[in-house]
């Protein structure tokens, strides 16, 4: 039996184009296989449709076909973010330049636990973190797995530099992970200010800063999972800077609109934040995973120092060698930042811009035609490019079975959402090629399933 190819040395590209044809053919056919948004039968079929196709997972002699196989069956039983009736959560399509580049991460697979491992994508990172952290207003930027992570250092920073005793205040709208970061980090039970409306409430948080005892951290929020909404930044900057509260700032979904000129405005008052969590993957149109938390003061990343000497021992970074576990609360970490790297200077600033602006237009069009329905109601108007909207009359199990049978069919994907005491579907535009006449399909396709 031959020993298989390797993807990285200089044989490397050789033997990964035929593969490439390979895996782009079966893209194509489970694709097709699909044919909408979602697969078709819900969860059981899908589960025996992969099960019939992988067979024997682990025979005893292996089958040359596996990789055609298994991409296929995995296209064909994808939700793919690409399809303009695929819109139920902040999952994106990423653009063709980024999945390149993560090819190419892929093939050379640096380690970003030391700098041996990664000479050049540990420089790269260093340029990356510091210039996205200088659009958002703050001084530099880890690389990280996402919102959740982000949110966990972005309090564990807190935690140390308020002296362990920090407890987080958040609103009612907050992500999730922000009290789940608190309960991991040992924290006390977070305080939940209201968030009528959606966004936190100044008045309310003036109040309980006035009430409790510091130090703690207040968790703003600029660009919700449920609505796409964002808090007051200004407001809460100032009332944070009154009381010696720290700010940090869920910037996971609306961060990206610090690329727009149009947009950019929603996010004043950012740059008055200590830290601020910020995901490309989703208005960033990035592969997963692409997460960054920016800081204000970069000397507090010294809290994420460890010593291993295999990695960065202390005669090694004297010597000048970078120390690159201080970088991240991972270990073993792929050079994500090249994918991001390859996509900020192939589009620059304007080039994302203009991607945020399309798809926040393609929101403000498809909340125009829900208003304009009779047989609709839309929640509000929206901040990014999240449309909420339900059928008139309609209860939240009507609304809840509509998802549900439009996901089982294979249909449409859309999400939900409880706000106003009502559960609403949710419409998340990601998509810049989407067309407003899209839209109008899957308007069609909710006013078919709704009971009458």
């Amino acid at each position: 039996m031959s020993t298989p190819p390797l993807a990285s040395g200089p044989q490397g590209p050789d033997a990964l184009r035929p593969l490439l044809d390979t895996v782009l053919d079966a893209l194509r056919d489970g694709n097709r296989a699909r044919g909408g948004p979602l697969p078709t039968g819900g969860p059981e079929t899908v589960a025996e449709r992969v099960a019939d196709a992988v067979g024997d997972l682990l025979p005893d002699h292996g089958d040359p076909e596996a990789l055609r196989t298994l991409v296929t069956v995995l296209a064909a039983g994808a939700a793919d973010p690409a399809d303009p009736l695929c819109a139920g959560h902040l999952h994106g399509p990423p653009l063709a330049v980024a999945t390149a580049a993560d090819l190419a991460a892929s093939a050379l697979n640096p380690s970003l636990d030391s700098w041996d491992q990664a000479p050049a994508a540990s420089a790269l990172e260093a340029m990356v973190t510091r210039a996205l952290a200088h659009a958002l207003g703050l001084a530099d930027a880890v690389v990280t797995s996402g919102g959740t992570e982000s949110n966990q250092v972005a309090l564990l920073l807190a935690r140390e530099a308020l002296g362990g005793k920090a407890r987080l205040i958040c609103g009612a709208n907050a992500h999730h992970s922000l009290p789940r970061a608190a309960w991991l980090l040992g924290l006390p039970d977070p305080v939940v200010v209201p968030a009528p409306d959606g966004v936190l409430d100044p008045a309310a948080l003036h109040a309980v800063l006035t009430r409790l005892p510091k130090p703690f951290v207040v968790a703003a929020t600029a660009g919700t999972t449920d609505a796409g909404l964002i808090d007051p930044l200004p407001e809460i900057a100032g009332l944070c800077a009154a009381h010696g509260a720290r700010l940090h700032v869920d910037a996971a979904y609306g961060g990206g609109l610090a690329f727009s000129d149009r947009h950019r405005d929603k996010l004043a008052g950012l740059e008055r934040a200590h830290t601020v969590t910020l995901d490309l993957h989703k208005l960033g149109w990035q592969p997963v995973a692409a997460g960054l938390l920016a800081v204000a003061r970069p000397a507090e990343l010294g809290v994420l120092h460890h010593r291993a000497d295999y990695l960065n021992a202390d005669d090694d970074t004297e010597a000048g060698f970078p120390d690159l576990l201080g970088r991240s609360l991972r270990t073993t970490r792929r050079p994500d930042v090249l994918k991001i790297a390859v996509t900020l200077r192939t589009l620059g600033r304007l080039g994302l811009g203009a991607l945020v602006d399309q798809v926040c237009a393609r929101a403000r069009e498809f909340a125009a035609q829900v208003r304009e329905h009779p047989g609709f109601d839309l929640y509000g108007p929206p901040e990014i490019s999240t449309v909420l909207f339900r059928p008139t009359g309609a209860t939240d199990d009507d609304v809840a079975g509509i998802r549900r049978s439009l996901l089982h069919d294979g249909r449409a994907v859309l999400g939900r959402a409880r706000l106003d005491g009502r559960l609403w579907l949710k419409a998340t535009l990601l998509n810049p090629h989407t067309r407003p006449d899209e839209l109008a399909v899957l308007l069609k396709l909710v006013e078919g399933t709704t009971p009458q």
